[in-house]
């Protein structure tokens, strides 16, 4: 079994490779990682980050991504549109991720054909395999290469060589677009994202590590680890939280005993087949 560090080696003969690329850049652990190594193999004027700014990037996320690009002097690009408008997402089938990277990376092939950018590149790796990710087949359409996953660099690794290489995010919690948070068949509107948004953001600024409000409705359902759980259930803590989530536009508040896992969206989903 290969170590990380021949891992590693394996991706920058990739960069190596192509000479050239443009990165789907987010601003979680795996794109940052990408983006950095790419850019310390090949050199800035090389490699071109992308950000995609829409309804479903929450403000602080996007403010983050810009403040470490900033940071490690990455050559980054913000582009903005409506993923509301794309045919196919906001009635939120299964297949809505499809629908939003497809558009996505067709921007980005336009970006990188203009350019003379000999590759696209995301930051799936080798663990997003055991995960319903319809993005996936909508990267292969589009030529994106995926070289962590190629690679075989696993999450875990991933965040202990980002440790090594000084990265601010190494251990910032996954975090997947706003849409996520609705059950499909749940219509996205843009005063649904944002009730989301706002409760989330609350509950950050608590001190909570990883979360997710899911939307049902008049429902909010609370996901957070399960050591977190006595934390929401303090008095005063469950009346704020109780208080701003009505504030927002919730009648009811619940909270998952389950705790915070990721996907939980697709327990009970029937997956429909990848439009054609």
């Amino acid at each position: 079994m290969e170590s990380k560090r021949e891992k590693l080696t394996a991706l920058q003969g990739t960069f190596k490779q192509y000479g050239t690329a443009l990165v789907a850049y987010s601003g979680g652990v795996d794109s940052t990682f990408l983006l950095k190594v790419a850019t310390d193999t090949l050199g800035r004027e090389n490699v071109l980050g992308v950000t995609s700014k829409s309804e479903t990037l929450s403000e602080e996320e996007f403010r983050q991504a810009m403040e470490i690009a900033q940071h490690q002097n990455f050559n980054v690009q913000v582009i903005e549109y409506s993923e509301l408008g794309i045919d196919g997402f906001a009635n939120n089938t299964p297949q809505r991720c499809y629908f939003c990277k497809r558009e996505l990376f067709g921007r980005l092939r336009q970006m990188a054909d203009t350019q003379n950018i000999a590759v696209i590149m995301d930051g799936c790796n080798y663990d997003d395999l055991d995960d319903f990710r319809p993005g996936i087949k909508a990267a292969q359409e589009a030529g994106v290469v995926s070289p962590l996953k190629a690679c075989g660099l696993t999450k875990a690794e991933i965040r202990e060589l980002a440790c090594e290489m000084g990265l601010p995010n190494w251990d910032k919690p996954s975090c997947a677009c706003l849409s996520s948070r609705f059950p499909y068949g749940t219509a996205i509107t843009r005063e649904r994202l944002k009730m989301v948004g706002e409760a989330e953001r609350f509950l950050t600024r608590l001190g909570l590590p990883q979360l997710r409000v899911r939307y049902h409705d008049a429902i909010a359902r609370i996901e957070v680890p399960p050591d977190s759980l006595a934390f929401l259930l303090e008095p005063d803590v469950r009346e704020a939280v109780l208080y701003k989530f009505r504030d927002v536009g919730f009648t009811y508040v619940a909270l998952d005993l389950q705790g915070y896992r990721t996907g939980s969206m697709n327990e009970t989903m029937f997956v429909d087949e990848y439009p054609s």
